[in-house]
């Protein structure tokens, strides 16, 4: 059984009313944590790209990634879960794991399953909450992974969502 249902949480995947692009993050996080992501992606068998000022290169160590100079080129990770399903993650601080998903692409109860398996697999291997809010709208998760039930969970009711 799936861990939400589309019915159930299609406003929280509504582009217009969510942003195309709601955050995802991981707090209470450090450098091992985003190594065991960086590991993961390594492992998982995912396509995946790491690029700095947009030329891709190897996945340095995690702890480099963390300690470049704060005028250093930007730094992407970019995840394809499974084929079409983007997930960027943008290491800039060791204290918080953040990455976009784009709505646009998770439509469906597909759409629902790929996300909700994407931030377990996240969450199993930080043994964290992985949360999602709306576009901007830190400190206001919606949905996330729960580490106590090992299951993405709802933190807010999609229809008030509507309201916003």
């Amino acid at each position: 059984m799936p861990d939400l249902l589309w019915d159930e949480v299609r406003n929280f995947f509504d582009p217009d009313l969510m942003g195309a692009l709601p955050d995802v993050s991981v707090a209470g996080t450090s450098a091992e944590d985003w190594q065991a992501v960086f590991d993961l992606v390594r492992s998982s068998g995912w396509a995946w790209e790491y690029s700095e000022g947009g030329v891709a290169g190897a996945l340095p160590p995690a702890v480099e990634v963390l300690t470049r100079p704060a005028d250093a080129d930007t730094v992407d990770l970019r995840i394809w879960p499974v084929p079409g399903v983007l997930a960027i993650f943008c290491p800039m601080v060791a204290e918080e794991i953040d990455f976009d998903v784009d709505l646009r692409e998770l439509q469906g109860q597909e759409g629902v399953d790929v996300l909700c398996r994407f931030l377990a697999v996240v969450g199993r291997q930080l043994g964290k909450p992985v949360v999602m809010t709306a576009e901007g709208d830190y400190g206001n998760p919606v949905l996330g992974f729960d580490p106590a039930a090992d299951r993405v969970v709802l933190m807010a009711d999609p229809q008030l969502i509507q309201l916003i």
